[in-house]
């Protein structure tokens, strides 16, 4: 039987006086080793070049778009149409004669007598002036409200808040007014009272647009415009008028829920034109899955 020799007796002696490596983990003999004892895995194949690593897009920051706060022809035709006019019809009350002026207010005014023989005619016709010309709140008010409500439901209906807002709350103040007359608590004088301009409408379309945007715009506009409207009423002023104001803001918080569903399909609607664009990009994901 052979004899097995110790390890110590088949070790190989090292040789005296050598340098001695001061890395650890690396051996004698092996080419191409790595600092710290790695050794390169050889994993590419021959011929195939690996793909470069794709660097990821930053992220854009977006600025706001102060624009979008005006009406365009395009973005928004029915407050850009509607502005048109007021200024138009505002001019003229500027430089016309002031006796015309006054006629035409008086014919167009929502007051009781008018209502009662020409209701169509006058609420039309008193959404045709600005109460205080083109540097009055309302006016202001008009064209920023009626802007950020119309980009998000459409002229149409933009149109169809303002309108509700307009003749519900002018039917509202008007109607007690010839009630009152009737029975004797009011002058006969009240029925004749001059009254025009577009702020029912716009309080109705602050009311609508409350209702459409985050809470943290919410609260401060509805907060920022109710109380102006408070102040304005305990002034004591032109109660029925400031009256007016806080009935139309409240028909436009009304119509939070049918706002809110007329959004929610125009939104999640997908036009033909889009649907075609974006079938070639759904298909080839699919393809790229497989």
């Amino acid at each position: 039987m052979d004899r097995i020799a110790p390890a110590d007796e088949t070790a190989t002696p090292t040789p005296t006086g050598a340098p001695v490596s001061d890395v650890p983990a690396l051996l004698d003999g092996v080419p191409r080793q790595r600092a710290g004892g790695r050794v390169p895995c050889e994993t590419a194949v021959p011929g195939v070049r690996e793909p470069a690593a794709v660097e990821k897009p930053r992220p854009r920051l977006r600025t706001p778009r102060v624009w979008r706060l005006l009406p365009t022809p395009t973005g928004t035709p029915f407050t850009f149409g509607y502005g048109l006019v007021l200024c138009l019809t505002s001019l003229f009350s500027a430089h016309a004669d002031p006796a015309l002026v006054h006629a035409l207010l008086q014919g167009s005014s929502t007051d009781v007598a008018h209502l009662v023989r020409t209701p169509e005619l006058v609420l039309v016709g008193s959404a045709l002036w600005l109460a205080g010309g083109v540097a009055s709140p309302f006016a202001i008010g008009f064209v920023l409200v009626l802007t950020a409500l119309e980009r998000r439901i459409g002229g149409l209906r933009t149109a169809g808040v303002f309108l509700l807002g307009h003749v519900l709350a002018t039917l509202a103040t008007e109607v007690p007014v010839g009630l009152a007359v009737l029975a004797g608590q009011l002058p006969e004088s009240s029925l004749h009272r001059l009254d025009y301009g577009v702020s029912f409408g716009v309080a109705a379309g602050t009311g609508a647009l409350a209702g459409l945007l985050p809470l943290w715009l919410r609260v401060p506009l509805l907060a920022g415009f109710g109380g102006m409207l408070l102040q304005d009423l305990l002034a004591l002023a032109d109660p029925l008028t400031n009256w007016g104001h806080l009935i139309a803001l409240a028909i436009g918080v009304a119509t939070w829920p049918v706002l809110r569903r007329w959004r929610g399909g125009r939104t999640g609607s997908v036009g033909p034109a889009r649907a075609l664009k974006e079938r070639p990009l759904r298909s080839a994901g699919r393809a790229s899955r497989w």
